[in-house]
C-alpha cells in the first residue's frame, strides 16, 4: 500500500453565511489536499504532519480528519498552544480574501515533535509532501532543522514533493522566501508550481518561462498550473501540455489548487499516468471551485468524480 505524508498547518475556517452567522469549519492547504486524495483513492494511506492544542477545538479538528480517514498519528499536542484561524469573503467573481489569526498557532512549532520515532515512520513513506506556507509558518530557527528531515527523507528514498504556494504576508522578505524556495527546489523530486506564485517571485510569466527557470534543479516531474487555461508537465525531457476545460460556474477558488495537488498525486501513487492524473486533478479543482468553503460536501465531490471514472 502506498503512503503520503502532508506536513504544515490546518486552520479554524470562518465564513459568513448572513450579516449576523458564521459557518465554521477546518481548512489548510495541506489538509485540503490530503482530504480531496483520499476522497479520490482510499486505498492510499494519507497522513498530516502538524501540531494542534488540546483545547475543544483542537480536539474537533482531530475528529474531522479522523472523519476523512486521514492518518493522524503524527497529528501532536501542543501544551500551550492553539489552531490557528482565519475569516474568509469571496467577491462575486468566487475570488477570495482572508483574514488570519495565526501568530499562536500550534503549526509552527510540529519541527520540535519529529523525534527518531517520527522520522523513522516518515521515512517508510512514498512521499513527503510541503508548501511554501508549510514552509513560512515553521519558525525560522526551526528551519535548519526542517531541511535536515528533508534530506534525511531523500536519502531514504521518498520523494519529496513541493507547491511553491507563494502568500507574501507570511514572509520577513522576498529575499527569504527565494532562500527557503532554493532549499526546497533543490530537494524536490516533484514540484507543482502556479505560474503565478512564481511571477511575483522571479519574474516569470509564462509557462515555459517557469519550466526553464526550474530546469538547472533537475526536478523529476514537473506540473506547471496555469489557472483555467493549462496545464504543463515535463517528466525527463517529456513536456506535455494539457487542456483544461474552464468551469464556467465559479463560487469560490479557495482550495482550487490544493484539491488539484492531491488528486494528481494520489492519481500518480495509483500508476496513473501524468496525463490522465493531470485530467483527474483538473476535474477535482473544477468540482470544488464550485461550492463554498475549501472542503467541498463529500457526496457532491465524490459524485463529481465517479462521472470522472474515480
Amino acid at each position: 500500500m502506498k503512503n503520503i505524508y502532508f506536513i504544515g498547518e490546518c486552520m479554524v475556517e470562518l465564513r459568513a453565511m448572513s450579516a449576523a452567522t458564521l459557518h465554521q469549519s477546518f481548512a489548510g492547504d495541506v489538509y485540503n489536499s490530503a482530504v480531496y486524495l483520499k476522497r479520490c483513492f482510499p486505498q492510499v494511506t494519507t497522513s498530516v504532519v502538524t501540531a494542534l492544542g488540546q483545547d475543544n477545538l483542537s480536539k474537533k479538528m482531530l475528529e474531522r480528519f479522523e472523519s476523512e480517514q486521514i492518518n493522524t498519528q503524527l497529528v501532536f499536542a501542543h501544551d500551550t498552544k492553539v489552531p490557528g484561524m482565519y475569516y474568509i469573503e469571496t467577491d462575486e467573481h468566487g475570488e477570495r480574501s482572508f483574514i488570519y489569526w495565526r501568530n499562536d498557532s500550534a503549526a509552527k512549532k510540529v519541527v520540535d515533535f519529529l523525534d527518531a520515532d517520527a522520522l523513522e515512520q516518515l521515512s517508510q513513506g512514498d512521499m513527503f509532501f510541503f508548501s511554501g506556507i508549510s514552509l513560512a509558518i515553521i519558525e525560522e530557527s526551526a528551519r535548519e532543522d526542517f531541511w535536515k528531515v528533508v534530506k534525511q527523507l531523500k536519502d531514504a528514498g521518498v520523494k519529496i514533493v513541493f507547491d511553491p504556494n507563494y502568500r507574501a504576508r507570511l514572509w520577513n522578505s522576498v529575499e527569504e522566501t527565494k532562500e527557503q524556495y532554493h532549499l526546497a527546489f533543490t530537494f524536490a523530486d516533484i514540484t507543482l508550481p502556479g505560474v503565478e506564485d512564481l511571477t511575483t517571485l522571479y519574474d516569470v510569466h509564462s509557462v515555459e518561462a517557469v519550466v526553464e527557470y526550474l530546469k538547472p534543479y533537475q526536478i523529476e516531474e514537473i506540473v506547471v498550473k496555469n489557472g483555467p487555461e493549462s496545464v504543463v508537465t515535463k517528466e525527463g525531457d517529456t513536456l506535455q501540455s494539457h487542456t483544461i476545460i474552464p468551469v464556467t460556474n465559479v463560487v469560490d477558488t479557495t482550495s482550487a489548487g490544493d484539491a488539484f495537488n492531491g488528486v494528481y498525486l494520489g492519481a500518480r501513487l495509483s500508476d496513473k499516468s501524468i496525463s490522465s492524473a493531470v485530467q483527474l486533478a483538473a476535474k477535482a479543482a473544477g468540482t470544488v471551485i464550485q461550492q463554498p468553503g475549501a472542503i467541498a460536501p463529500k457526496d457532491i465531490f465524490q459524485l463529481a468524480m465517479a462521472e470522472a471514472g474515480i
